[in-house]
Formats: structure tokens, C-alpha cells, sequence
């Protein structure tokens, strides 16, 4: 006899289901008591590298899709799940299933102008009565995840934790999703995702008995963390017990600056470190291909040391001292250095700060690299600041050319420059790093339809900010670059179209809505400006707008439309007659106008990035900021 729902005993099941199975068609829903979507970059990075690189081990460009269905297979972990209130809770495993819908979003989006795909709209949301609710059904994050679907700019200021992570992890898993799975793998990479990857579905029928299941998963036992097997593999080759106290002291001492500064960075140290100085080899990116230094270092860097003892000198416990005392030491004290300064502006290492508003993240790697222990302060400094530099002119000019920074995109690339940044002094380092400017391909005047779109938006506003500050900062005044970057700020600086979203306003110039939107999304045609003067004119006209600009008192390059400022503010026109730069005030806006302004941003371009900086830096040591020089 079946038992009414009310009287049925409690049971917890536990079913073993692909993405597919699990998200196809289904509804979830978390508690207001759970806590926040909190992953950060690390576990979304681990968790595309984890994916990708299981594909990639059986993935062949010959193959059919169907031999998809013999690849190897991925477990993804456990979610625990309470029935109440005829809704099915996730009590455990949110983190998991909420990036998994990020990724699947942005597959969805790759695959929109490809004949062959596959679709996983269902994964992500169901439609009933006309009414579109995703399958992992949060109220508050419903306004982000259609923004996501539909290819939208993500402005979270003001929002909920949960909002916040979503929009950047998005840009995270936009950023690191490698080309090897994007281009003509991505079917069968997709293929894979969905009938490869399993996870464990745990339910219960009652909160009591899913938070039981989710006690016993998380609490038994304390891990070692990496860095301390890593330290424990160090002492038991240190013979003197006062040595081992010393070591021992030395290693707390530096492991706790660095986790002052976030969970994980002493993690990152050891890679970044490892990485940048005895790295040898990477993984080739085919069917495969073994792990490698910069791989095994990545995931086991413990039992990395310990392997490659040899190389690393270690063959005594003089040496093993040292590995501590003097190379631990040291570039553990550069990594809290540089990892301050991308946080904060530093007078001389404002690059650093650049790079890693960009989401950068390869950059500690590559500075590490290019300093050794016998290194002077005032040697540390130029070194640090030249590379920077160089990253930062490198970055923008990919960027302006449409090329991509993501970390997929260029780990090859950096990894090849760490190993040549190793033992040159700061005199061939500039020389070195001037060289490999010149032989760059990408120029700002070789893109000069460069303009803003759906997947760089992020690298387009940060350009916009240093056009922005260069300014500002040429005439003296005091607008702070983090203030235009800042997303925590009361009215914090959104991207700002000079041309209103009105295509109706342009059909004598544009013959179809497609055309126009590519030349009103040209850099020359977009300003930063603060939130509330940006939403209260956006559908205005140009005259309007440009009135507005001066009006509200906002930042010179918006303000340099209007003639007005060109009489009233002394300190801009010197900037002009020291550079020729053809700023020019404009009564109405229309294509031409645009062009001369992209022309105009060209030029701005070429002086905030130019590849001086290197050469007085390298060869004075001076602190000199790129936005503050007025030399070509």
C-alpha cells in the first residue's frame, strides 16, 4: 500500500548523475539562511584546468562525436539535497552546481553562431506558460543570470555578495576557458561536460537529515595543507634540531604574511615561486600530453621538490637550510611586496596595480623571475618595474588588437618569457624586454576599429580608465585611477555611449541596426561616467549630453567635447600645445566625428603605453609613471 506524502518514512538516497541528468529541466532552490555564492578565481580556475585537461587527455581532432561516448569520465563531488515545501534544497553542493551553470552559460554563448552545437539552454533554465525561471532558482540573482544568457554588460555595484561573484567568476570562466576546447573541440567538449561528468546526488526528506549528511561529509579531520607537507618534507632533511627551530620560524613567519593577505596566497607563493625561477617545461597542449614542471607545480608541488631535488641542489641539509633561509626568505618578502602593490597604488610599481585590475594573473609569476637573492633593494626595484611595465604595454596592445589575455590564451607565452627573464641584470632586462616590444606584432594603429563587445568589456573599461586618469593627470589634477576602477564607490564610473542606443537617429548614415551598433561601440565613442549622470542622459541626444558633461563637472576627456573647455581650462590647453593631440570640441557627433575621436584615442594610446617607459626605468632606476610623461 502506498503511504500519503505526509506519512511516508524518511528515507536518504543516493543516486550517482551526469550534468545532464542532474540539471536537465530540474528546479533547485537554496534557503535565505545558506550562505553566499564565495567562490573566487582559484576554485573556478581549478575547476576549468581539472575539466579541460581530463578532456583534453582523450580528445583527438580526427575523432567522431560519438567516440565522445568512450572517453574518460570526471567526478565532480556530491550534493546533498532536503525535500520541503515541495521544493527540492540544496543544502550542500551550491558552490558546484552554480559555477557549473556560469560555464554553461557561456557555452551556450560560444556555440550561438555555430552550425554544429549543442544545447544546454534546458540545463540552465525551463520555460512553463511562457514564464523563463532557471533551474537553480535564486530570486536575487535572476536579474544577473538573464544579463548573463543574453550577452549583457555586468555593472554589480550595490549588489548582494552572491551578485558580485557571479559577474566576476563569470569573467573568470570567460577569461580561462582554453582555445583547445572553444574552437572545433567545443562539441565534443560539450558532448563531454554533459554525459561524462558526474556528480552524486544525495537527498534527504528532511533539513534535519540533510545537515546530518553534510556534517559528516565536511567535518572529519583537518587536512595538511600543501605548503605544509612541503615543510614537513623540508625539516625531516634538516639534521640540527637548531637548525629545524630556525627553519621552522622562518617558514611560520613568512606563511603568516602572506595569508594576512587572503586565503591561499601562501598556496600561490609556492607556485608563483617555483614557476618563476626553476620551471623548465609545460605541457603541450594535444591529446595526451604528459603534465610538466609548470603543471605538476600547479597541483603538487610538494611532491615536485621533492622529485626534482637534484636540480634544486638539495642533496644535503646544508642546502635545505638554504632553501629556506635565503631563497624562501627572500621571495617570500618580494611576494608580499608585489602582491601589496596590486592592491594599492605604489609609487614606481603603479604597473603592477594596472595589471591586476586587468584580472592579470600570471603576473607575480613573471616578475618573480626576474630577481635573484643577491638582488639590492634599488635592483629589485627597477627589475620589478620594467617587467610590470612591459606586461602592462604588452596587455594593452593585445587588447586594442582584439587578442585575448585570458590565462589559457597566454600561459605558453609568459611561461616561454619566465624562463628568459632569469639572471639578467636591470640593464639587460630593459634591453631584452624593449626587444621583445619591437617585435611585437600588435600596434594601437593597426586596430583602429578597436571597440567594445560582449567579451571585453572588463579590458575596455580599464583602457578607458587610463585614457581617463592620463588626462586628469597631465593637468594636475587630483582624480584618482582607483576611484575611476573602484566597484565598491557610492557612484562608482560605468562606460558611458556618446551615441544613444537609438537606431531610428541614424538611418541616414547606417542602412541595418548591425552596422550601427559596431561603429557606436568604437572606443572613440565611449566615455566613462558616473553612475546617475550616465543613467540620467543615456537616451539623450548629443547636444544634450555633451552640455551634461560640463555641466556636472566630469572628467576632462568627457568634458573636452564641449568648447567650453577649451577657454575655461587653462591646464588642458598647455597639454595640447605641448602634444598636438588632436582633441577638437564638436557641435553634433556623427561618423566623422567618431573617427577623428578613435584617431584622438590612438594617440592618447601611444603615449600611455609607449615602450619608453622601459628604457628610462631600466637605465636610471627612477620612478617614473607613464601617465605623468609627456615624451612620445
Amino acid at each position: 500500500m502506498k503511504l500519503p506524502p505526509m506519512d511516508r518514512p524518511a528515507t536518504i538516497d543516493g543516486r550517482a548523475r551526469t550534468v545532464r541528468e542532474l540539471l536537465d529541466k530540474a528546479k533547485y532552490a537554496i534557503d535565505f539562511y545558506q550562505r553566499e555564492y564565495a567562490w573566487k578565481e582559484r576554485q573556478v580556475r581549478e575547476l576549468i584546468d581539472d575539466l579541460t585537461g581530463k578532456f583534453l587527455d582523450s580528445y583527438g581532432p580526427s575523432h567522431s562525436r560519438h567516440e565522445v561516448e568512450g572517453y574518460g569520465h570526471y567526478f565532480l563531488g556530491s550534493i546533498v539535497i532536503s525535500h520541503k515545501r515541495g521544493q527540492r534544497f540544496v543544502v550542500d553542493g551550491q558552490q558546484r552546481l552554480t559555477t557549473l551553470t556560469l560555464l554553461l552559460i557561456h557555452l551556450h554563448r560560444l556555440q550561438e553562431d555555430r552550425d554544429e552545437r549543442v544545447d544546454v539552454q534546458n540545463l540552465v533554465y525551463s520555460e512553463k506558460y511562457g514564464r523563463r525561471s532557471f533551474n537553480l532558482d535564486v530570486p536575487d540573482r535572476v536579474g544577473v543570470m538573464q544579463q548573463l544568457m543574453a550577452g549583457e554588460p555586468i555593472e554589480a555595484n550595490g549588489e548582494s555578495e552572491s551578485v558580485r561573484n557571479i559577474a566576476a567568476r563569470f569573467e573568470n570562466i570567460v577569461d580561462h576557458l582554453p582555445e583547445e576546447v572553444t574552437e572545433h573541440a567545443l562539441p565534443y567538449f560539450v558532448d563531454w561536460l554533459l554525459e561524462n561528468v558526474h556528480l552524486v546526488e544525495i537527498e534527504a526528506r528532511s533539513d534535519e537529515d540533510a545537515y546530518t549528511i553534510f556534517e559528516t561529509m565536511n567535518d572529519r579531520g583537518l587536512s595538511l595543507s600543501l605548503p605544509e607537507m612541503l615543510k614537513g618534507y623540508v625539516l625531516a632533511n634538516v639534521r640540527q634540531e637548531d637548525d629545524q627551530r630556525a627553519v621552522n620560524e622562518t617558514w611560520k613567519e613568512h606563511m603568516q604574511r602572506l595569508k594576512e593577505l587572503g586565503d591561499e596566497e601562501d598556496v600561490d607563493f609556492f607556485k608563483n615561486w617555483l614557476r618563476a625561477r626553476h620551471a623548465k617545461t609545460i605541457r603541450a597542449g594535444r591529446k595526451g600530453a604528459e603534465n610538466r614542471d609548470y603543471e605538476r607545480i600547479g597541483s603538487e608541488f610538494h611532491r615536485w621538490v621533492r622529485d626534482k631535488r637534484k636540480r634544486l641542489g638539495l642533496t644535503e641539509p646544508d642546502a635545505f637550510v638554504r632553501f629556506v633561509s635565503r631563497d624562501l626568505e627572500f621571495y617570500a618578502r618580494r611576494s608580499v611586496e608585489i602582491r601589496r602593490a596590486a592592491r594599492e597604488l605604489t609609487p614606481g610599481w603603479e604597473a603592477v596595480y594596472y595589471n591586476e585590475d586587468r584580472g592579470f594573473t600570471l603576473q607575480t609569476q613573471a616578475l618573480l623571475a626576474s630577481l635573484s637573492p643577491d638582488d639590492d633593494a634599488g635592483e629589485i626595484r627597477r627589475k620589478v618595474a620594467l617587467v610590470a611595465d612591459f606586461l602592462d604595454i604588452w596587455l594593452a596592445r593585445r587588447v586594442w588588437n582584439f587578442r585575448t589575455v585570458s590565462y589559457s590564451s597566454v600561459r605558453y607565452t609568459v611561461f616561454t618569457l619566465t624562463r628568459e627573464l632569469r639572471g639578467k641584470d636591470a640593464g639587460s632586462l630593459s634591453e631584452f624586454l624593449i626587444g621583445q616590444l619591437d617585435e611585437q606584432q600588435e600596434r594601437f594603429d593597426r586596430e583602429p576599429g578597436f571597440r567594445l563587445h560582449h567579451q571585453n568589456y572588463r579590458q575596455v573599461r580599464h583602457i578607458l580608465a587610463r585614457l581617463t586618469h592620463w588626462v586628469e593627470t597631465q593637468c594636475g589634477l587630483s582624480l584618482r585611477f582607483q576611484d575611476l576602477t573602484s566597484r565598491g564607490r557610492a557612484r562608482p564610473f560605468e562606460v558611458e555611449h556618446i551615441w544613444a542606443d537609438h537606431y531610428d537617429r541614424f538611418t541616414d548614415w547606417f542602412d541595418h541596426p548591425s552596422e550601427f551598433e559596431i561603429e557606436r561601440n568604437k572606443l572613440g565613442g565611449l566615455l566613462l561616467l558616473q553612475r546617475g549622470v550616465n543613467q540620467s542622459i543615456g537616451d539623450a541626444a548629443y547636444e544634450e549630453k555633451r552640455d551634461a558633461y560640463l555641466s556636472h563637472g566630469q572628467n576632462l576627456l568627457a568634458q573636452s567635447l564641449h568648447p567650453l573647455a577649451y577657454r575655461n581650462l587653462p591646464a588642458f590647453q598647455r597639454l595640447l600645445d605641448r602634444t598636438g593631440l588632436p582633441f577638437r570640441a564638436y557641435d553634433s557627433f556623427g561618423p566623422k566625428e567618431l573617427s577623428e575621436r578613435q584617431e584622438l584615442y590612438i594617440s592618447m594610446a601611444d603615449r600611455v603605453w609607449n615602450p619608453s617607459r622601459l628604457d628610462r626605468d631600466g637605465l636610471t632606476g627612477e620612478s617614473v609613471e607613464a601617465e605623468r610623461s609627456d615624451d612620445p
